[in-house]
């Protein structure tokens, strides 16, 4: 399962293997993009990521953190661009695409629907057995996202 928090700046992942009582950590991380970039010239370097990861890994499957609204309208229609570039990515290597909301992956992992960053980085390292919570925070995002499809399936 490939979990990803994506964004036009730093875009989250965590490849996690399902296995009881709710998986094992493979890989998270980052993709940088740089923000001085014009955006197609970073949509295509997540692109490559993504689908470096997808042949890397050769997941099941690909679950990523669906759009939620935003007083700005500008970041939320480019955030949908880099949402675009990882179904994208995927459907190219023939995955079926879950996607979750940001509080429903924050009830799922964290508790609590409003659970902060840290208490869901907490609960990711708890629930993989991890002596340390992954980091940055938008690695940890994106492993919780791959534990929120898991817990959900």
């Amino acid at each position: 399962m490939l979990g990803v928090d994506p964004g036009t700046q730093v875009t989250g992942y965590g490849v996690v293997d399902v296995v009881a009582p709710v998986g094992r950590l493979v890989e998270c991380g980052t993709i940088a993009l740089d923000r001085r970039d014009p955006l197609a010239k970073r949509l295509r370097t997540l692109h490559d990521g993504i689908a470096a990861l997808i042949a890397r890994h050769r997941p099941d499957s690909v679950a990523l953190e669906d759009a939620f609204y935003r007083k700005n309208v500008r970041t939320a229609l480019v955030l949908g661009h880099a949402r675009g570039v990882v179904m994208l990515a995927a459907a190219k290597a023939d995955l079926d695409v879950f996607e979750y909301p940001p509080a429903t992956i924050k009830q799922t992992v964290g508790g609590a629907g409003a659970a902060r960053k840290w208490q869901v980085a907490t609960m990711v390292a708890r629930l993989l057995q991890l002596s340390r919570a992954p980091e940055p925070s938008d690695a940890a995002d994106g492993v919780a996202v791959a534990l929120t499809h898991i817990l959900r399936a």
